[in-house]
């Protein structure tokens, strides 16, 4: 395992889709160890591959709750229920929060490191960063979700 450099707001990688995972590898493996380690020492909740440089639909969470690191590939929403607006940060922006709103309960499809599909529903903090991380094998990064009338000013 390894530390992995976390590309900052700027660098164009962050704003590439990501292509689908379809090898449930020795390197994917690799590389969900080495999220789960950088994630950690950054002390986040969670990262996806594009802000460790690589463009695979591939994400890691740990709300540090006792539950340990989910590991989500190919994550997709099946469904979203209400809403919740709070302050969001990112690894890829140190230091800058603004308030997004995102749902307050969210349902997604992924696959694990074995290529086994799951589901797992998200409340709360949750539902919020499964939301945030999905958006960045988008290209999405939470600026682009705060509303214009709860921007920082």
């Amino acid at each position: 395992m390894a530390l992995r450099e976390i590309l900052k707001f700027g660098d164009e990688a962050l704003r590439k889709k990501c292509r689908v995972v379809t090898a449930f590898d020795k390197k994917l493996w690799e590389l969900l160890d080495d999220m789960a380690q950088t994630l950690h020492g950054e002390q986040g909740v969670g990262l996806a591959a594009p802000q460790v440089g690589i463009l695979k639909r591939a994400v890691v969470i740990d709300l540090l709750d006792g539950k340990g690191v989910h590991e989500l590939i190919n994550p997709v929403i099946l469904s979203q229920e209400g809403s919740q607006t709070g302050n969001e940060g990112c690894l890829s922006a140190p230091g800058e929060w603004c308030e997004v709103e995102r749902p307050a309960k969210v349902t997604v499809k992924a696959f694990d490191r074995n290529g086994e599909e799951f589901t797992i529903t998200g409340e709360g903090l949750m539902a919020r960063a499964l939301c945030h991380e999905i958006d960045h094998l988008d290209g999405i990064l939470f600026i682009d979700r705060v509303k214009p009338d709860i921007a920082p000013r």
